[in-house]
């Protein structure tokens, strides 16, 4: 059961333009999206695996339950006992949140539609999105229908990518999203509690076990990521050891991406913690050198690198219908 005042946080969410299509679900426009739709820019999983930048909703059906509470993280920590699963009573329905995230979806680029500059076919794209990114705030494996959620999705024609801590390797076992990424913080245990400060005993062996469930998602045919978020002075470091995670989960792809001095991450880090491009690729490279990957491709923009095996090149690019 929530300890928080939800209805609280509900409007603190809404006055940085979320919208809220259930009573844990919310959705916002990334603001990639909006570039999209302005022939300004495309987000980099546009650039890495040929999403469709403009037709991508950005939601989450577990707002503000999380087990972390990591220190470069730019949302709010107002749940301090939300890393139990959502009860299912509370929970949103896996099926009406579809059609009501689409909705606030269409409702929240509305207002695109009186900018001159906007892609007037893109705009109309827009309005019936292909792809789910469940990954805007909360940790979705504490939603307790993510499995038929996911399911829904993709008897709709939509793909869905799926970021998670890594803190419920059951939960990933069951599911079989198009993309799913784990969050990889630290490179051992000591920062890595010192970075996600977990609210569960033994993490780090939890993380762990989710890195070998990730290796045998791959075998089940879900697309499998690596995420690092790369904190200037405090996580770039020991590459070898990055290495060695990176070769007990053998994903399909690894990015390295610059933290983002934004949002409540300011009031625990530093504008230096966040790296350049440049740091960050070359970070990559060292991490590539002792598990012999490479970095295949870049985005500037977005400071962030994708890494590679060879042989999983023709595997890259999303197949779309």
């Amino acid at each position: 059961m929530q300890n928080f005042d939800m209805e609280n946080v509900r409007k603190r969410l809404e006055k940085q333009q979320y919208r809220f299509s259930g009573r844990n679900t919310a959705v916002k426009i990334c603001t990639w999206t909006k570039k999209s739709l302005l022939d300004e820019d495309v987000c980099y999983k546009q650039t890495f695996y040929g999403i469709q930048s403009h037709r991508c909703c950005q939601m989450s059906p577990s707002v503000n339950f999380c087990q972390n509470s990591c220190i470069f993280c730019w949302r709010s920590f107002t749940d301090t006992e939300g890393f139990q699963e959502i009860a299912k009573d509370i929970a949103d329905d896996p099926e009406k949140i579809i059609d009501e995230s689409i909705l606030k979806q269409r409702e929240l680029l509305s207002g695109f539609g009186g900018n001159k500059k906007v892609n007037r076919e893109k705009l109309k794209e827009a309005q019936d999105p292909k792809h789910f990114a469940i990954s805007l705030t909360g940790e979705p494996t504490l939603y307790p229908y993510l499995n038929e959620f996911i399911e829904n999705l993709h008897k709709r024609g939509i793909t869905t990518f799926v970021v998670t801590n890594g803190l419920r390797p059951e939960v990933l076992k069951k599911i079989k999203p198009t993309q799913l990424y784990v969050s990889v913080d630290a490179p051992n245990e000591e920062l890595y509690l010192k970075i996600d400060r977990p609210k569960v005993k033994d993490a780090w062996s939890i993380f762990n076990e989710t890195l070998s469930v990730i290796a045998e998602k791959r075998d089940e045919g879900v697309r499998t990521c690596l995420r690092i978020t790369l904190i200037k002075g405090i996580n770039d470091v020991f590459p070898e050891q990055y290495a060695e995670l990176i070769k007990k989960a053998n994903p399909l792809f690894v990015e390295v991406k610059a933290y983002m001095h934004v949002g409540d991450s300011v009031k625990r880090l530093k504008k230096e913690n966040m790296p350049l491009h440049e740091e960050v690729k070359e970070f990559s490279e060292k991490i590539a050198q002792f598990c012999d990957w490479k970095v295949v491709d870049e985005k500037k923009e977005s400071r962030v690198v994708l890494l590679m095996k060879e042989e999983d090149l023709p595997k890259r690019f999303l197949e779309l219908n």
